[in-house]
């Protein structure tokens, strides 16, 4: 089932290869996934970490929580949750360093313990995002419903995780073709149900050890586990959401993107939206002075310690050239910057 037709962004040539041949209506191809089972599975994933975080609060008060609780949801909060933003996010989806084999594997298995589907499926969804961010085409903008406040709270409502409901799924073949290619992100991605089965068992498996009893063991599956996932959900759906609604817009750029700094720390430095989209090949997203972006924190460990090459950070001059003025002029700014592009750098992303 194909939906109908979108135009391109006339900006589209720069971000995605006009001449890639890999789907024949390549800027909005994607696959249905309308079936009573994929509604069931998103609700599960939706409202199974609120029932747990509910059930977690509620034991709260008959046996507290345990410091093995606590520390196992904190680890695996930044196991997941930087799997995601340095692995799914930066590196394969942006290419915005090149990392050892080991390392790329592991971010890419880390990414999958977030339930946000597999590697190659999470990438495919994003570099569609960027090329029709807000946008009709981007598949969780907020800002394609309207006028008023009503069409902002239904438009805050799809891109938090109304998307999530709808039958598109945008194509792999088309968008990451790279990833398919790759034989290792390709097993990994193959076993997403064995990560996600992993990221349920090993909280629980971690509190019997530590406690001996099963009780031990479904706390500590409540906090590290549902509880855990709760959290990086929300924070994770609050950058399609919040962030092309609220906060300030440093940088000119195609869309409605914004920094929104008091989700910067639980989101690893991703709130810095507006300069991510201003900069998408960037490995450091907080672009200017005092903004704690962990994920480019940790990048620069890794660079530090030979396990990545190649990381990409615009140059000062380009950050100040991108400073906002008015809608207008950045347009103007962006098909200057395009029509001096002579080469597509790295698929799906505009450098």
């Amino acid at each position: 089932m194909s939906a109908a037709p979108i135009a391109p962004h006339p900006l589209a040539t720069v971000i995605v290869d006009a001449d890639d041949e890999l789907a024949p209506d390549p800027y909005f191809e994607f696959k249905s996934t309308d079936s009573m089972v994929q509604k069931v599975v998103v609700s599960i994933v939706v409202f199974g970490p609120f029932a747990g975080l509910i059930a977690a609060i509620v034991g709260l008060w008959s046996g507290g929580i345990r410091p093995v609780d606590i520390v196992t949801a904190v680890v695996f909060y930044l196991i997941s949750g930087l799997g995601i933003t340095v692995g799914f996010h930066r590196l394969l989806t942006h290419r915005s360093f090149t990392a050892k084999r080991w390392l790329r594997n592991t971010l890419a298995i880390a990414g999958s313990f977030a339930v946000q589907g597999s590697a190659t499926s999470w990438v495919a969804l994003h570099r569609r995002h960027h090329v029709y961010s807000d946008l009709p085409g981007d598949p969780h903008s907020p800002n394609l419903s309207g006028s008023g406040t009503a069409a902002m709270l239904k438009g805050f409502v799809h891109a938090h995780t109304g998307w999530l409901y709808t039958a598109e799924e945008a194509n792999a073949e088309r968008w990451a073709p790279d990833l398919i290619a790759d034989n290792d992100i390709r097993i990994i991605s193959a076993l997403a149900p064995l990560w996600t089965v992993l990221t349920f068992a090993l909280p629980a498996l971690i509190g019997f050890i530590a406690t001996g009893t099963f009780d031990g063991a479904f706390e500590c599956f409540l906090w590290a586990s549902l509880v855990r996932i709760f959290f990086l959900h929300h924070i994770t759906w609050s950058t399609n959401s919040i962030c092309h609604i609220f906060g300030k817009r440093p940088f000119a750029t195609k869309d409605l993107s914004r920094n929104y700094a008091l989700l910067s720390l639980l989101s690893f430095g991703e709130a810095w939206h507006n300069g991510h989209h201003a900069f998408p090949s960037s490995a450091r997203h907080g672009l200017d002075r005092g903004q704690l972006d962990i994920s480019a924190r940790i990048i620069t460990i890794f660079e530090g310690l030979g396990f990545v090459t190649c990381v990409r950070t615009p140059d000062p001059e380009r950050i100040n050239a991108r400073r906002s003025v008015t809608r207008e002029l950045a347009l103007e700014a962006l098909e200057i910057e395009a029509l001096n592009v002579s080469a597509i750098d790295d698929y799906g992303i505009n450098r």
